[in-house]
């Protein structure tokens, strides 16, 4: 294996980190203390991107998007997520299963979400159902050429935002040794749809600005022309899109916890104690050492993965390591900088407590660290209790 980085692929990442700089980076403290991104804001870095080349990098050529392989996207990742989330979601990756579009869907969701013309936001977690995707609770019943939505979703990102949502529901059951599962249906509902109600959610400390909302269909009816896929086979369409998002995550942790590594180095240099900068003492410079060396070794196995998912041998399992280790090292380097900073590490008047804020979330979405563990050990052991 070859991890040198291609000429076209150096240039994608000193023209994203470029982006980052200028276009994001200066909007983040506002954004934070207003738990707010203006519609205008939102506007000016959806069309600075599109007009940068960077709209929709994860979605095929063939559509209108990047066409970029998965390592591209993941050094992108890397880049974008030095910056809050509620800033860098505007320059869209649409989600990966609306190329699962067919028909007129094609003209009426994938294609303007490409464009930016359109976004969405994918709607599947529940009150009762959060590491536990299968027991979800929302169904949708087929009503001659309708489905009839009934139920909630909560923790769902970025809907306030999103012209649609990517809803997934039971649709029929059925027996798997011996046990009853769900088979589940994404459908496509747009915004305003009689019988959907959106509400902000609850407020999270993490990612100020970037807000996840709470969905509630009440007799929700929507055309089965609006079916993503095949009836009964939600899953098929979700899961190469989560799986392959926790290599995101892992990208995005990356790129969180080298920018705390960056201001710390710079604050050891800078900060003087006992006449001395303070990494010049061994305290500091260890944690420094740390820091850097599982960094590295979190971007080794996030790339390494990366690399796999282009070669189509990624397993699941290697994924949730990528995603494990990544949030985990995020974690450490996040304290470690607040740890280095001191008193000041806390102030809000400086991004490592916004770091450390948002870093925590990161061992929680796209799938918990427990559940990661649980993925990775049934791979493992798999083989040897069949």
């Amino acid at each position: 294996m070859n991890f040198q980085l291609t000429q076209e692929q150096e240039m994608l990442v000193e023209a994203v980190r470029s982006f980052v700089a200028k276009e994001l980076l200066p909007h983040e403290e506002a954004v934070d203390r207003a738990d707010a991104v203006s519609p205008e804001l939102a506007a000016q870095i959806r069309g600075k991107a599109i007009a940068a080349g960077f709209y929709a990098f994860n979605m095929p050529e063939e559509v209108g998007g990047g066409g970029l392989d998965y390592l591209s996207q993941a050094l992108i990742e890397r880049e974008l997520s030095k910056v809050s989330w509620a800033l860098h979601v505007f320059v869209a990756r649409p989600s990966k299963i609306l190329m699962a579009c067919k028909d007129e869907q094609i003209n009426d969701y994938l294609l303007p979400c490409v464009q930016g013309e359109k976004i969405d936001c994918f709607a599947l977690t529940e009150p009762g159902a959060g590491s536990d995707a299968n027991a979800i609770k929302t169904r949708a019943v087929r009503q001659g050429d309708d489905f009839v939505i009934n139920g909630s979703k909560h923790f769902i990102s970025h809907a306030g935002h999103a012209d649609f949502a990517i809803v997934f529901a039971v649709t029929d059951t059925y027996e798997h040794n011996g046990r009853k599962r769900n088979a589940v249906t994404a459908l496509l509902v747009d915004r305003g749809t009689p019988g959907m109600t959106i509400r902000r959610g609850p407020k999270c400390v993490s990612n100020r600005g970037y807000h996840t909302y709470e969905l509630f269909f009440d007799d929700c009816r929507v055309p089965a022309s609006k079916v993503l896929g095949e009836v009964g086979k939600g899953w098929e369409v979700a899961n190469a899109w989560l799986t392959a998002g926790r290599v995101m995550v892992a990208a995005n942790c990356v790129g969180q916890a080298q920018r705390a590594l960056d201001l710390s180095l710079q604050w050891a240099a800078d900060r003087k104690q006992f006449g001395q900068a303070i990494g010049s003492y061994q305290g500091v410079s260890f944690k420094l050492a740390d820091m850097a060396t599982q960094i590295r070794a979190a971007e080794m196995l996030t790339l390494h993965t990366a690399w796999k998912m282009d070669q189509g041998s990624m397993t699941d399992g290697e994924a949730g390591m990528a995603k494990l280790f990544a949030s985990e090292v995020l974690g450490k380097v996040a304290d470690e900088a607040v740890q280095i900073f001191g008193g000041m590490g806390l102030m809000d008047e400086g991004p490592v407590e916004r770091i450390w804020r948002n870093a925590r979330i990161e061992r929680i979405w796209e799938g918990t660290s427990e559940i990661q563990r649980h993925i990775i050990a049934r791979e493992l052991l798999r083989p040897l209790l069949r």
